[in-house]
């Protein structure tokens, strides 16, 4: 099985999936098809059938293999490209020249100019420093001789040093081996494939926010216990096989049910209040109404209860259904400044719990909350509907 490892060989066949493969993370040989300089882009064939738009944003010297790169990107150049956005609804793949290997404690970018260790804004002063003596400084050198480090979130758990220096040393060496035969590949040509988004979800959420993982596909069940053992022994404990014939696993949770929830535009609220969720091609917006709501507090109380219940779901809907890119919340309309300022900041604190870059930026004289979260895969309604 070739996508059981996270740390899958560089020097994989050349590939041309389907429009709806997975391509997320992929490392492809493409070719420039036209270069578009009005929108500082350009449009990259990643297959005789599959586009990419890249923007040329300057945030990596673009990898030529026809020839030595003179500031100028021109049609039918060979360029080494990654997938970092998956194609939505009309708009195609987004590709960079910033290749990026990730593991479960570290992100490895080889650059032209490295040598930067960054640790994630959401790890505290003291857990940095514990982080950064677990690296031995000789390999740390050494690795950074060649590419830039971030070290994630995920990381904070440890306790020691192995799985975050494994981490790395697996990440170090696959960029080598990529780099290393990217040259004598064709065009079309992919080079790496990360394993399945399944498997990429385990390995991304905090492990304190799961306790098991449970599947009845004997085949999915093996593929896991395979990425498991290779990659995160330690969470082996917690993969389990379902079996019994009296009751699916689907009906033991209420899977179907919980799908179509999680599609629905209105999300009640154990208050008897209710958000309304309604994605646009441009951004989602969210409603906050106090709907069925009927207690004894007063308006400011009652309020401030609703939209401090209505922001909890908000982060959990977020990542619920894998919306991204601009949102918009009209919560409940309070008068007193100190109020207001209290919602942000619970919001923020639920929001930072994503994995997904999520980011509260204010709230608009008009009263809407603005909120931004990364684009990374199709959100989930897509993903069910394809």
């Amino acid at each position: 099985m070739t996508e059981v490892n996270a740390y899958q060989s560089a020097a994989c066949a050349p590939a041309a999936p389907d429009a709806d493969t997975c391509i997320l993370g992929s490392i492809y040989v493409g070719k420039i098809n036209h270069v578009v300089k009005n929108i500082n882009a350009a449009f990259v064939d990643l297959t005789q059938s599959r586009r990419a738009f890249l923007p040329l944003d300057g945030r990596a010297e673009p990898r030529l293999l026809n020839r030595p790169y003179d500031g100028r990107l021109l049609a039918g150049d060979e360029i080494l490209v990654q997938v970092e956005k998956e194609a939505v609804k009309t708009k195609d793949p987004v590709v960079t020249p910033e290749l990026s290997f990730s593991g479960r404690y570290a992100v490895l970018i080889p650059s032209e100019a490295p040598g930067r260790l960054v640790f994630s804004g959401k790890l505290d002063t003291a857990v940095k420093k514990r982080l950064r003596d677990f690296l031995p400084a000789d390999e740390l050198t050494e690795v950074l001789k060649n590419a830039s480090l971030i070290i994630r979130t995920n990381a904070g758990e440890l306790t020691e040093k192995e799985p975050l220096v494994s981490d790395i040393q697996k990440l170090s060496a696959l960029a080598c081996q990529l780099l290393s035969v990217a040259d004598k590949r064709t065009c079309y040509s992919c080079l790496y494939r990360p394993a399945s988004p399944y498997l990429m979800e385990i390995r991304d959420t905090y492990t304190d926010q799961f306790d098991a993982i449970i599947t009845d596909d004997r085949q999915l069940y093996e593929e896991t216990a395979d990425f498991l053992k290779t990659q995160y022994p330690e969470e082996m404990s917690r993969l389990q096989f379902y079996e019994d014939p009296r009751v699916s696993l689907s009906n033991l949770y209420g899977l179907s049910a919980k799908l179509k929830e999680a599609t629905e535009t209105r999300v009640w609220l154990k208050s008897g209040g209710y958000l309304v969720i309604e994605p646009t091609e441009a951004l989602t917006v969210i409603d906050v109404n106090s709907g069925k709501y009927s207690g004894k507090k007063g308006i400011r109380d009652t309020f401030r209860m609703i939209n401090r219940e209505a922001a909890l779901e908000i982060a959990r809907q977020l990542r619920l259904r894998n919306l991204s890119g601009i949102i918009l919340v009209d919560f409940i309309n309070m008068e007193e400044a100190d109020d207001r300022q209290e919602l942000l900041e619970f919001l923020s604190a639920q929001l930072k719990r994503d994995p997904v870059k999520t980011a509260l930026i204010d709230m608009t004289p008009l009263g809407l909350v603005e909120i931004t979260r990364k684009k990374i895969r199709r959100p989930l309604k897509e993903q069910l509907e394809q």
